[in-house]
């Protein structure tokens, strides 16, 4: 079964908004680890034109926001001991906003010079696949 796509609707990242006593109406929000246990971890991310990340996967959904630069996205199955291409390579650009299910294996290109605002649900770990690519 090919895992479903995220959005803004789907993500857990968008999960657990809270409103407070004190909060303007209207107002919802998602604080950040340790000090909201249903946080999210954020990071603002530079990456170097032509940068790399191996195919790897995160323990939560993710969300990037791109505010500068180009980013190539190549997703992959496992099967039979291998990881397998899973489409086409999904290019983002600024002002997109890509999302990443958790456990899906996928790896980067930072084809350009990038300024990344990344939001990874709960406690944030990179998981790099040990599988040979097929």
């Amino acid at each position: 079964m090919k895992p479903q796509n995220l959005d803004i609707q789907t993500s857990e990242v968008w999960q657990h908004l809270k409103s407070g006593e004190d909060f303007p109406t209207g107002f919802t929000m998602r604080g950040t680890l340790p000090a909201d246990p249903d946080g999210v971890e954020l990071m603002l991310e530079g990456w170097e034109a032509g940068s790399t990340e191996p195919p790897h996967c995160h323990p939560g959904d993710d969300m990037t926001v791109m505010s500068q630069g180009e980013m190539h996205v190549q997703f992959y199955l496992e099967q039979d001991g291998k990881l397998l291409k899973d489409g086409p390579i999904e290019v983002f650009h600024q002002g997109e906003t890509a999302y990443i299910r958790k456990g899906r294996i996928h790896s980067v290109l930072y084809a350009s010079e990038c300024r990344l605002v990344y939001v990874h649900s709960g406690e944030f770990d990179f998981i790099e696949s040990k599988l040979p690519q097929a």
